[in-house]
Order: structure tokens, then C-alpha cells, then sequence
């Protein structure tokens, strides 16, 4: 199998267009449409239902997408696994979502590999159910997440908790004062969810939904408004005066876990890894 073949059906399905596709591939329209061609050949199936406009993929191309991005994950691991140095023995691969970066994992992975000499890390932003299926697929070693697969197959293992503060641009802003286009809204998973949509109903529709406290944090420095952040970002803005607690709003508190297959052949170093980031965590 050519993994160009796969990736440019990737992002024919990303953009549901074959000029598109073919600028972001540096690639003329009749090559994408050649290798698009070329997989359905092989595979036997039709992937895309070609209107003018209006490029869909098949039932049979929803069913490939899962495939080919696992395929090629793998084909990436394996090239980074046969290319490790003399010094490295092994190649751990680990997947957060962005808000996990943010909010808990910028400070021990900069010291990760200090912990774990001879492995080389990748690390990737992922959303939940792409973590989940690289586990299952064994091309991911740790996921690490708000709301963990609760999979039988799969070990847990709780790293830590951080406290969710709302806090403002503004002061002397209370939770029932929060006006319209003054709310950004921080994907902090499942459960806050349900605690926000019981609490804090009256807030405001966001003027920004975001999976990533950075981008939130950079929103309301430079915009005005109030989020929910970790505390631990936030706590030298808060003591300078850049930042102030929302008055009448609780901290919410999650917690981070760690899943992994119990029967992984890197066992041994993804135990180690998750000790260290438990020692180094918040």
C-alpha cells in the first residue's frame, strides 16, 4: 500500500474538494483524482459520491477514514522506532487533548525524558475517541485525559487533580453580572459540562468556545472577559492584578488520568513514565 495514496484521501475527506486538496498536497487536481482513483481500485469500493461542488464520502470511505489515519500513524511510529539513536532503546508514544497540555503536562514533559533516559517521546494533541482508538490499535501507549476510556482492556490511573477558577479581566465582576460577548467557554470535558450546565446556566452564550486554556487566557488578557482556568496559570496574574476572581463562582475541581494497555511491550516504561508525572505533577 502507497501511504500517499492514503493520505490523499485523507485530506480529499478533510476538505471535501479535490482542488483544495490537491494545493494543500502541492499536487496538480488530475493527481489527487489519479490516487483517489488508484485506492478505490484497490480497494474495490467506491469512497467518495462526486457531485459538482460537493465531494461526500461514501459509506464505505466514513468506514476507511479510522483505517487509513491508523495506518499511518503506524507507518510514522515505525519509522521513528527503526531510526532511534544508539542511546535511545525505545520510543514511547503519548496522546492528550489540548487542554490537558495547557493545563497539566507543559511542566513535566520538559523533564519527562530526564526520568526516562533511552526513550524517545512522541507526544500528540488528540481528541478522546482518536485516543481511544490508538490505544486499541496499539499505536499510542499512554492517553491522558479529563474523561479516561472505561474500556476492560485498558489499565486507569489517576496523575493528579487541578482546580478550574473563573476568573475576569475585569474587577469586581460577579457570576451573575457576566454581560454578552464577556464569557469564553474552556472544553474541560464531560463532567465539568454537567457542573457548568447546573451552576452556571445564567452565564452567557460564549463569545469563544476553545479546547485550549492558552487560547482562552490570550482571549480575555486581550479582549476583556472571564473563563474558567487552572490555577496554577493563572495564580501570578491574579497576585499582579491582571486577572481577578469572579465573586460567587465555586473553583471546580477535575481530575487527570492516565489509560494504557495493560499488556503493552513498553510495560516497564510506561509505568515509569506514569510515576514521574505523578511525582512532577500538580
Amino acid at each position: 500500500m502507497d501511504t500517499d495514496l492514503l493520505k490523499t484521501f485523507l485530506e480529499v475527506s478533510r476538505t471535501r474538494h479535490f482542488g483544495k486538496a490537491a494545493e494543500n498536497l502541492y499536487l496538480t487536481r488530475s493527481a489527487v483524482s489519479f490516487r483517489v482513483k488508484q485506492l478505490e481500485g484497490i480497494l474495490g469500493v467506491a469512497l467518495f459520491e462526486r457531485q459538482r461542488n460537493n465531494i461526500q464520502p461514501t459509506p464505505a470511505g466514513e468506514r476507511m477514514l479510522g483505517h487509513a489515519e491508523a495506518v499511518l500513524t503506524a507507518w510514522e511510529r515505525a519509522k521513528q522506532d527503526v531510526s532511534l539513536s544508539q542511546l535511545q532503546s525505545t520510543q514511547l508514544a503519548i496522546g492528550a487533548g489540548p487542554n490537558i497540555w495547557d493545563a497539566y503536562l507543559q511542566g513535566p514533559l520538559q523533564h519527562l525524558h530526564i526520568g526516562l533516559p533511552g526513550v524517545a517521546l512522541r507526544t500528540e494533541v488528540l481528541p478522546p475517541t482518536v485516543m481511544t482508538r490508538q490505544l486499541m490499535d496499539r499505536t499510542l501507549d499512554i492517553a491522558i485525559s479529563f474523561d479516561p476510556p472505561k474500556l476492560d482492556q485498558f489499565e486507569l490511573v489517576q496523575l493528579g487533580q487541578i482546580n478550574l477558577l473563573l476568573v475576569s479581566s475585569l474587577a469586581d465582576m460577579a457570576v451573575d453580572g457576566v454581560s454578552s460577548g464577556q464569557y469564553v467557554k474552556v472544553d474541560w470535558g464531560t463532567a465539568f459540562n454537567i457542573i457548568h450546565a447546573q451552576e452556571y446556566a445564567a452565564l452567557p452564550v460564549p463569545t469563544l468556545h476553545t479546547s485550549s486554556a492558552r487560547i482562552a487566557l490570550d482571549f480575555i488578557l486581550n479582549n476583556g472577559g472571564c473563563a474558567f482556568l487552572p490555577e496554577h496559570l493563572v495564580q501570578q496574574l491574579l497576585h499582579k492584578g491582571e486577572l481577578h476572581l469572579v465573586h460567587g463562582a465555586n473553583a471546580i475541581s477535575r481530575s487527570v488520568y492516565v489509560a494504557y494497555w495493560a499488556e503493552n511491550d513498553r510495560l516497564e516504561q510506561i509505568k515509569q513514565a506514569i510515576t514521574f508525572l505523578i511525582d512532577d505533577g500538580l
